[in-house]
Formats: C-alpha cells, structure tokens, sequence
C-alpha cells in the first residue's frame, strides 16, 4: 500500500521543528548585529563591537552544541535543556538591546518573542518565569545601568510582556493538547494502516487495482503468486495484455468495472500460468471521481478455488455413488440367488451318468461363467454394503502396511517396480477409530490400483502420518469433516490420467483394465466416506496420487445404517 503523504498540518506543533527555527533565528540575529556592528553603524563604540563579536561567538558555539545534542537524543526534549535555551535568548537579546540603545532600543520586542518560542516548549509555569527572568533582565540593564526613571512607558511595556507570556502559554498548552490529540488519532490510523498491510499481504486472496489507463496501482503478493508476476516491477505499467492471455475473464472484468462501472459478484474465472490452469472466485469493484491521481479505478479480489471444486466434486461424486449402491444391491440380490440355483442345476445335469461329453464340457463353462458372475456380484454387494459394522480403536499404519505388502505381493504388480511405504513405527501406533476389514480394504484397492497404474521400473509411494493444518482443502472442514486427524497418501510415477476420464474413475464400472469390474476405487471411495474421511485425486505429468483424510473418532455404527 501507499505511505500517506505528510499534511502540513501534521508539522503544526513539534517541539524538534520549533528548535529548528530557534537555532535559526538566534543564529541571523546574532550576524546581523555583528554585521550591523562593523558595518553600518558609523559611531558604534568599541566595546559595542567586541560585545557584538561574543554575542555571534557564543550564538555559533551554543546552537552548535544544542544541535549535536538534539540530534543524539531519540526521547523527548528534557525540560532543563529548554530552559537553557531560553536563558542563552534572554542573556543575548539583552546584550543586543544594551548595545542598541536600551530603553529606546527597537530590539526590545525580542523579548516577547523570546517569551512565546519558550511557552512552546515549557509548560504554562514555565513561560511565565522565562517572562519575569526577561523583565528583570529587561530592568536591570535599562533603570539599574543605565538611571532612567521608571516611566509609565517602561511599566507598560513591562505588563505586555507578562501578558505575552500568559497568552503564548494558554495556546501553547491548548496546541499540545490538540497535537496529543491528533498524535492519537495518528498513531491509531498508522497501526490501522500497518495491519491492513500486514493482512493484504498475507491473505491468500490475489487484491488488485488497476486505473482508468490500465496500470497496475496496487497488487499485494497473493496476486502476483496466483498469476505468476512480480507484483513490484508491474507497479505503475499497463498489465491489460499480461492478463488477457493470463486470465482472459478477471482482465475483461477489471476493464468493465473500471471503463463502466460494471461489477461482478462471486463470479468465477481460470488462470493459465506456468503451465497450470486452476479455477478463481473474483469480485470486483470501482471508484469513480478523483480518488486517484488518474480517476476512476477498479480493484478486483480473487481466490484459488480448486480445493472448493474438489470438495463440491467429492459430494457430487458421495450422492451418484450412493444412488449407484442402492441400485446395486438391489439387483445383486434379485440376481445372486437364480444364479446360484442355476449354477447347481446345471452341475447336476453335466455329472449325470447319460450326460455326453459336449454337455459336461458346456456345463463345466456354464459353472465356470457363473462363478465369475457370482465374484461380481459379490463386489457389487461390497460396493453397495460399504459401511461400517464395528468401530474400535485401529492402528492405521499396521493397516497400511499389512494392505501395502498384500499389494506388493499381486500377480499384477509390473517388473521392478518399487513400493515405498513410510509409516509411524509399531512403538508410537497412529490410533483411530473405525472398522477393519472396511479400512483394509479400501488402502488395499487403492495401493493395487497404483501399482497396476505404474509402468515397469516406476515407484509406488505410500506414507501415513497425521494431518498437517494447512493440508485440508479450503471449504472441507464443514458438515462434520472438522475432526479430521490423519492423512494417507498414496501415489505413483506412473504416466497422468488423461483429461477426459478423470471426472470418471470414481463411476462404478468404468475401467481401463482388460477384465477389470471397475469397482476398485468406488469401494475405497464409499469406504473412505463410510468412515466420514475424503479421498482426492491429483494427476500429472509426475504421476497420480490419492490422499485420504480421516478422522480421529466415529459415531456409533447405527448412525450408519
């Protein structure tokens, strides 16, 4: 953001700056007068001269001294140190009026201005005793050296210079009263501004403004992360080209919010950047008018919404499969049985003594061809009946490896492919609830499919830990997934799965496999959710993985039926 420009205002009353303009002051006064003293005066007496040289000698030493001083000292100013300032005023303007003609002299007003520049700086008590040392200074070298009577004249002049003292000292006290004030207020606007910074800079939300020229005013690092720029050296230059082959909709909306005041509200867009492409949420706004040096500007908010469609995705995915696992079992059982009396007549029929040798050969196909239908039907009631029956407290990662050394074991497995399990050890047991044939099996579907998926000389990756904070996808925590306390994952080298049926590996039956039932990873899937964990999918260029979240504890099984 910004720094704010400093107000002429916010300089109206500081003690440092008022010292400033005393050391000025002192300083061309004191040269004039020596100045005058050489120079211009034609009949100015010798000791006048040398009285004119110490006064410039002591000014230059003095404000010297004073200003190495207060430019050493961070803190405040110490009362004692403004006091000597006003005493070395008094002393040289009394000088300066002694040389100058006393009680005629035109220097005598100094005094009061002495008097005011130290009401400034000393409390209300303090200007006045700065006013009565200038009065007896004042008296002093006019009646006592000089002998002039006491005139009406000098009494009055007398008075003004108390009254003067009392007047700069009232508004001095109520100008360091608005100054604390307004210090308040500043300081207060300064840590609010610190904390807005601090927030837009570490937000996760991509803020962006642009003007009515199409330069970039403002980008906080989210954004520059998020499109893959350097939001510094963008400052200040046009950016309308950058985000029309970067993000085509968010620039089209920037220039809509800012040409016509146009804006959107929870729409969504994707960004094309280093060679990813993700969804965003954005919301735009606009100012109109001369808030900015260049008019009217647009500023646009924007957030990476992969995890939210991956979680939208996942309970797309929960409901189909549901609908799919009722359907399932239900035709599972209308056909399991028919099969079964099928398969017994026809073993019946083949082993009859009068049976010929081409009806025991069709019966042992027959027998055959309905053992392999039964073993589907059967998975098809493991899809529909993935639920948990019996909860107690499981070790997951002694059940992650005992379905990670089955899986290595798999006829499937392709030559030299490694497996890779990391686990917590047996002595420190990673603790949860749920059922274990349910858990097994899904970690071992989801364990063979890897390795099925990897070609030869590739690497399977399984580990098991708990979960990090910053591993859940934005928006998973609702709807009771906020106890979630480990983490599965399991990956592969394998070539990524192409675009066209990522969206379709979760489907019951659909496979790429020559004899596959396609039901692998729907059981994992609905044993995953039984357990009311979560199971995603990433794929590229570097291979497929699947994390698995679940939580630490689960109700009591009939919440499940």
């Amino acid at each position: 953001m910004s720094q704010p420009v400093p107000t002429r205002d916010a300089f109206m009353f500081q003690p440092r700056r008022v010292l400033r303009w005393i050391y000025i002051g002192r300083l061309c006064l004191a040269a004039a007068i020596f100045i005058a003293a050489l120079f211009v005066w034609e009949h100015a007496e010798a000791n006048y001269t040398r009285v004119a040289t110490l006064v410039l000698l002591a000014a230059i030493g003095f404000t010297g001294a004073s200003l190495w001083k207060s430019s050493r000292s961070r803190g405040p100013l110490t009362r004692t140190f403004a006091y000597l300032q006003a005493v070395f005023d008094l002393c040289m303007v009394t000088a300066i009026v002694h040389i100058t003609g006393g009680a005629l002299s035109q220097f005598a007003a100094l005094y009061i201005l002495v008097t005011a520049s130290a009401s400034l700086l000393l409390p209300v008590g303090g200007g006045l005793l700065v006013a009565i040392l200038g009065n007896v200074l004042y008296y002093g070298d006019v009646i006592l050296q000089r002998e002039t009577t006491l005139s009406a004249a000098l009494v009055l002049q007398l008075v003004v210079f108390g009254l003067v003292a009392l007047g700069t000292a009232f508004l001095s006290a109520r100008l360091k009263l608005a100054g604390a004030g307004r210090e308040e207020l500043e300081a207060q606007l300064e840590l609010a501004r610190m904390q807005a910074e601090d927030i837009l800079r570490n937000i996760a939300s991509g803020v962006m403004t642009i003007d009515a020229h199409d330069r970039l005013l403002y980008a906080n690092p989210a954004a520059g992360n998020l499109l893959g720029f350097d939001a510094e050296q963008m400052l200040g230059r046009p950016i309308g080209s950058f985000l029309a082959e970067t993000a085509p909709v968010l620039g089209a909306a920037l220039q809509r919010a800012v040409q016509r005041g146009t804006i959107v509200r929870r729409g969504e867009a994707r960004i094309n950047s280093n060679g990813r492409s993700y969804p965003i949420g954005l919301t735009t706004t606009t100012v109109r008018g001369d808030q900015t040096s260049s008019g009217a500007s647009a500023t646009v908010i924007f957030t990476n919404i992969t995890d939210i469609k991956a979680v939208e995705l996942l309970r797309l995915r929960a409901e189909r499969l549901e609908a799919v696992a009722e359907l399932s079992a239900s035709l599972a059982h209308e056909i399991k049985n028919p099969l079964a009396s099928i398969r017994s007549a026809i073993e019946q029929l083949s082993g009859a003594p009068r049976a010929t040798d081409d009806e025991r050969t069709l019966g042992a196909l027959i027998v055959r061809e309905s053992d392999r239908l039964s073993r589907l039907l059967s998975e098809f009631l493991d899809f529909a009946r993935a639920r948990v029956t019996h909860v107690q407290e499981l070790d997951l990662g002694a059940i992650v490896r005992d379905a990670a050394r089955m899986a290595s074991a798999h006829p499937d497995r392709k030559k030299d492919v490694q497996v890779a399990c990391s686990t917590p050890p047996s002595d420190q047991p990673l603790v949860i609830e749920g059922d274990d044939d349910l858990l097994h099996r899904a970690v071992f579907n989801l364990a063979l499919n890897a390795l099925q998926a990897c070609p030869a000389g590739g690497h399977v990756r399984i580990e098991v830990g708990p979960i990090q904070t910053d591993e859940v996808p934005i928006g998973m925590s609702p709807d009771g997934l906020d106890n979630l306390a480990v983490a599965l994952r399991i990956g592969n080298s394998g070539p990524a799965i192409p675009e066209e049926i990522r969206d379709r590996i979760f489907e019951p039956f659909f496979t790429t496999k020559t004899g596959g039932t396609g039901l692998g990873l729907p059981i994992a899937h609905r044993a995953i959710e039984a357990h009311r964990g979560v199971l995603i999918m990433d794929s590229n260029e570097r291979g497929t993985s699947f994390t698995v979240f679940l939580p630490a504890t689960q109700p009591a099984p009939e919440q499940h039926v």
